[in-house]
């Protein structure tokens, strides 16, 4: 006979209990305390400490990876250099990748593949290699056991960028180096070449299958240097050729502005200090002014400026990237598509200029003959490999309106100019006078107050405003607060190429311009040289080299009661 009650112990499959919706559940019994548990605040705080001393990462097995050098040293990768017998690649590539290398910002595991048209041996090529680091490397002299080291990873390619057996070669010495150097298939295209050359190049790396990334690992990046295209046709086609090669995320278009410490630098002063933002807008700032002086002519690139000229070369990517900076609005996230979604915001608030519009708010200007640094210097017309008629700015200035909530009504004045008195870069906000003037008893007026970011040189930042000269009376003066980089940190600030190199190697593109910012930014200038194209010749040259511009320049903010900033 079966026991009944071993047939109550058996387990019985769960019903769904029959509650009325009307009566309240009833709470399981809170289980009964551990009697290890930490019950006063001093047990709870030795206990959290304990569990953060067990969970605490391991030291890393390679020392050069602890610590903020974790953070910064990229993977394992080749580094291609398509145009290394080029200017741009012996003065500022080369020099800063040694440099990346110098400070251990390099994985040991770094191969650096040289792509060029001309004949040369390993050897031969870094031959050259060394001699152009001893006349453009920061870093002087050249430690040679340091050289030596970074030469043994460096190799030279020869070939033509359109011809496709360059491009079977090369994956076959990359798919080598990935074997013999540990590289794991993490390659960087960087483009160092003629704008001519970025399709053919962009198309073969395609068809040799070279801008894949591996399911297993092994990421692929193209650096496209400027200019991105030569107007809004030509850089909506070269989007549309990258674009069928490489996913945007894979493409770094460069600008070695947004590079420069004091660029980064304005993002930090504005949205991570509490003062500034509130400020930052219509109702406390009159204008801005942004500033790119050079006091160098066109350095023997007469055909290459005949085709570009000041709107081409500098107001299209370095003075809208600046203003874009100064106006945009505080992103979600300090992540590359957040900062580059507001810069884009920014610029297609710009309104597009009609040729009226153009003839009022946009001054070109050519150097002629003139002074500068005590020497005499010749016209642009007399360049070599320019034509004596030449009609190409080397100067321009622009007033432009930003419609939006934040600026508008505010101007923004861009000046631009080569062979002008100084080496200058300076982003200076002028803030509205004090509704009400106290003081009207000073010897002197107080200038309203002007915050002046030098980009180049001396980097740093100024702030002017009214103080009261000691002594009897009020009589109000204006002073100055002015913060230097060299002499607050005491260190160099790094070259813009190295920053910008070392972001592209570790995947952050929040300093490079995304296809729609790039097609954005033509769309402002494009109507510019196409109202210029309507008037007649202007009357070159317009300034003396050594001055700060044609006259002309100065009314742009005359008529409003405003003056440029002596810089």
């Amino acid at each position: 006979m079966a026991d009944p009650t071993a047939r109550a112990a058996e387990p019985v499959a769960p019903t769904e209990p029959r509650v009325p919706a009307t009566e309240p559940l009833t709470p399981a019994p809170a289980p009964p305390p551990r009697k290890d548990a930490p019950r006063t605040m001093r047990e709870l705080r030795l206990a959290t400490e304990a569990r953060r001393r067990a969970s605490a990462p391991k030291a890393a097995e390679n020392p050069l990876r602890e610590g903020l050098r974790l953070e910064r040293v990229p993977d394992p990768n080749v580094f291609v250099l398509f145009g290394a017998t080029g200017d741009l690649a012996h003065r500022k590539v080369v020099p800063a990748l040694f440099q990346l290398w110098r400070t251990h910002l390099l994985p040991h595991e770094f191969t650096l593949v040289c792509v060029g048209r001309r004949e040369y041996s390993d050897e031969a090529f870094r031959t050259e290699l060394k001699a152009s680091l001893d006349k453009f490397s920061r870093s002087q002299p050249i430690d040679r056991e340091t050289w030596d080291d970074m030469a043994s990873r460096i190799t030279y390619h020869r070939g033509d960028f359109n011809d496709p057996a360059t491009y079977a070669g090369l994956a076959d010495q990359l798919d080598t180096i990935d074997l013999v150097r540990g590289t794991r298939g993490n390659r960087l295209y960087y483009l160092a070449t003629q704008p001519s050359a970025f399709p053919d190049i962009i198309g073969q790396l395609g068809h040799a299958g070279l801008d894949h990334e591996r399911h297993e690992g092994g990421w692929r990046r193209v650096v496209i240097e400027k200019p991105f295209g030569r107007d809004l046709e030509s850089a909506i086609r070269l989007n549309r050729e990258v674009g069928k090669v490489f996913r945007e995320r894979q493409v770094y278009r460069i600008d070695h502005y947004l590079g420069k410490e004091t660029v980064r630098n304005l993002l930090v002063f504005r949205f991570g200090n509490g003062i500034f933002e509130p400020i930052w807008n219509r109702r406390h700032i009159d204008h801005v002014q942004i500033t790119v002086a050079e006091s160098i002519g066109i350095e023997g690139r007469g055909a290459f400026y005949e085709e570009t000229g000041a709107s081409r070369d500098f107001l299209q990517n370095h003075l809208l990237q600046l203003l874009s900076l100064v106006a945009m609005e505080p992103p979600a996230t300090f992540e590359a598509d957040a900062l580059r979604d507001e810069k884009v915001k920014v610029i297609r608030a710009i309104a597009e200029m009609t040729p009226a519009q153009v003839r009022g708010d946009v001054v070109r200007g050519q150097y002629g003959p003139g002074w500068v640094s005590g020497k005499p210097v010749v016209g642009y017309r007399q360049e070599p490999n320019v034509d004596p008629r030449s009609e190409t700015e080397t100067f321009i200035a622009a007033r432009l309106m930003i419609d939006d909530w934040r600026w508008s009504g505010i101007p923004f004045y861009l000046r631009m100019g080569k062979r002008l008195p100084k080496r200058a870069t300076e982003i200076a906000i002028q803030f509205k006078e004090v509704p009400h003037q106290l003081f009207r008893d000073s010897a002197s007026e107080p200038e309203a107050n002007l915050l002046a970011m030098r980009i180049q040189p001396d980097e740093g930042i100024m702030l002017r405003f009214g103080a009261k000269v000691p002594g009897l009376g009020v009589d109000v003066r204006n002073v100055t607060m002015d913060f230097t980089y060299g002499s607050a940190f005491q260190t160099d600030s790094p070259d813009a190429y190295e920053t910008l190199i070392l972001d592209a190697l570790l995947g952050d593109a929040s300093l490079f311009t995304r296809a729609d910012e790039v097609e954005q930014a033509w769309s402002i200038v494009d109507p510019i040289i196409a109202a210029w194209a309507e008037e007649p010749a202007p009357d070159f040259p317009s300034y003396e080299a050594g001055t700060w511009g044609p006259a002309v320049a100065d009314d742009l903010l005359a008529r409003e009661g405003r003056r440029w900033r002596r810089i």
